[in-house]
């Protein structure tokens, strides 16, 4: 079949679909990924075509309105000014997505994307399936992840996760009068359309494991979990990594991601204070924060490195706890301590935290070096941390991700 996996964000929401592209290329499978042209370089040499959409969401992240996210203080008010900036994103992406769903048998959806891939789908008349990397539908037993998760009780946590979907729905209301206008659609409202998919049980796969998630017992049928999908990285560490490693016990790593942050500088400080005052080395990954350390014997400052290879020669891992991430460190077994930073971060940040791989989670608002430090103390001197870690990890390693997909697929077609 000629699959098209179409995804938008950032790094995150993108690189598990190249390991995902991979696993049903080897599986015979045309597979081409839509998405930004700045991440193509992710898709080399995993056997997955590769089409470039517009939008740069690294240089979205850090405009006014990107960075303004921080000045809101509540899941709810991040998210309605994301949606706000996602509106044009996805009237701008919409013309690209629709020339890569052309040449398709099947359009595979991401979470970002879902409802304006779904629609593509129908108005070319092809069938489709949702790949989320975050549970997403309405449930009663945990707060809605993109509001951070915490719990409002039953009826609070149903109602959260109806106003996320209806949120999403609007961010999609100019893309759909695109379809209609420009490509001759003939497609119902966002919100009518999901209603009505959701009656049909339209099939949505979750990346990501029982094991950290249980799949909640209120969601319809057609919502399952497949199991991590690994993103296809063939880089080995630099040499300065290397050489670092191996100069001393093991580091821990800090970084957030694609995540931004008010003060880079203040914060890089505090981070080293914390490193040092808890008898730790440490390497500092830049990444879209733009971390910075100065180097010496006991930190250095690194850019971009594949996660699989430096997290499991790690004594600890810091991060923003972004679902790839968050995966990223369960993989490798090692203790963590999560910095929620915006959306999903808070839902993450608390499963770790109760599968006893972090010790707790240190929001970004209250990271100082002396809310660090102790944390730091406690992931890599509690051996249950660890000893939790791995054991989790051995679990993961079992599991196949790609195989429920190669499923649903055959079940898509005649």
């Amino acid at each position: 079949m000629r699959v098209v996996i179409m995804t938008a964000g950032s790094r995150g929401d993108v690189a598990p679909y190249t390991g995902l592209g991979a696993g049903l290329a080897r599986s015979g499978h045309e597979v081409t990924l839509a998405t930004h042209g700045l991440f193509e370089p992710l898709a080399a040499g995993s056997g997955v075509r590769f089409h470039p959409t517009p939008v740069d969401p690294h240089a979205v992240s850090h405009s006014d309105r990107g960075r303004g996210l921080h000045a809101s203080t509540t899941g709810l008010g991040k998210l309605l000014r994301a949606a706000s900036m996602a509106r044009s994103a996805a009237e701008e992406m919409t013309d690209s997505l629709v020339q890569a769903a052309r040449g398709a048998d099947v359009v595979l959806a991401a979470g970002a994307v879902a409802p304006l891939g779904r629609a593509i789908a129908e108005g070319l008349h092809l069938p489709s399936l949702g790949l989320f990397l975050q549970p997403q539908h309405p449930t009663s037993e945990f707060g809605a992840p993109m509001l951070g998760g915490r719990s409002l009780g039953t009826l609070g946590n149903h109602l959260g996760g109806r106003a996320v979907i209806s949120a999403v729905d609007r961010v999609f209301t100019q893309a759909m009068h695109r379809l209609r206008t420009r490509h001759g659609m003939a497609l119902r409202s966002p919100s009518a359309s999901r209603r009505a998919h959701e009656r049909a049980h339209w099939p949505v796969l979750h990346g990501f494991s029982e094991r950290v998630v249980p799949r909640p017992g209120d969601w319809r049928p057609g919502l399952d979990i497949a199991g991590y999908w690994w993103p296809h990285d063939t880089r080995t560490l630099p040499g300065e990594v290397e050489e670092f490693l191996a100069a001393g016990p093991p580091p821990v790593f800090v970084g957030l991601g694609s995540a931004t942050v008010p003060d880079p500088g203040h914060l890089s400080a505090e981070i080293v204070r914390a490193l040092r005052a808890a008898g730790l080395r440490g390497i500092v990954q830049q990444g879209w924060a733009g971390l910075t350390a100065h180097s010496g014997d006991d930190v250095i400052t690194v850019g971009d490195v594949p996660h699989a290879l430096l997290f499991p020669r790690t004594a600890a891992v810091v991060h923003h706890a972004g679902a790839g991430t968050t995966a990223a460190v369960l993989r490798a077994g090692v203790p963590t301590i999560p910095v929620p930073v915006q959306f999903d971060g808070g839902f993450w940040a608390a499963r770790l935290v109760a599968l006893e791989t972090a010790p707790c989670a240190v929001p970004l608002r209250r990271l100082t070096a002396g809310t660090l430090a102790p944390a730091l103390r406690r992931a890599t001197g509690e051996p249950r941390h660890r000893d939790r870690a791995r054991k989790l990890a051995r679990g993961l390693a079992g599991e196949d991700g790609v195989a429920p997909v190669l499923a649903a697929l055959d079940r898509l077609t005649p």
